[in-house]
């Protein structure tokens, strides 16, 4: 069991060791991008990466406090499911209104890999696999679809 402070050095050194591995990927728009704080240009939109002591998660997270408009970002995303799916090339978990660890509303659509530890170095290769695959699918994905969304911002 690691302290809180050692917990965040753990946690640190995996995000800055993640983006030192990718930082030479450029952006599907040819562009310098920080790929673990992923810029979408929407705001209440994110593609968001996470890791603990038990599983990881990658995808894309709509915080819209306005419910309404929260589906609306959501339906935007099923008419794009096809085309999301072409470029991702798995199934990925669509979660209308789900609740995030503060109990907000939020929409996501997210792919996890379960029994990794980001506190256990020896799972971060595969981690970084995980990552680094579909946060670039992603990005493929976004320099196409963003241009969808352009009436919700």
């Amino acid at each position: 069991m690691y302290s809180k402070d050692e917990a965040s050095q753990i946690r640190q050194a995996f995000w800055t060791a993640f983006g030192q591995y990718i930082s030479p990927q450029l952006s599907a728009d040819g562009l310098k991008v920080n790929w673990v704080n992923y810029k979408t240009g929407i705001k209440h939109l994110y593609f968001k990466m996470e890791a603990d002591k038990r599983f990881a998660t990658i995808g894309i997270v709509i915080t819209h406090p306005d419910i309404g408009i929260q589906e609306l970002f959501f339906e935007q995303f099923k008419e794009l499911k096809t085309m999301f799916g072409s470029y991702l090339n798995e199934d990925w978990i669509w979660a209308l209104h789900d609740k995030d660890e503060y109990g907000k509303t939020i929409s996501r659509i997210y792919q996890q890999i379960d029994n990794v530890s980001i506190y256990n170095r020896n799972d971060w290769p595969q981690l970084i696999s995980f990552f680094k695959s579909r946060i670039i699918a992603l990005d493929d994905f976004w320099s196409v679809a963003q241009y969808s969304f352009e009436s919700l911002k």
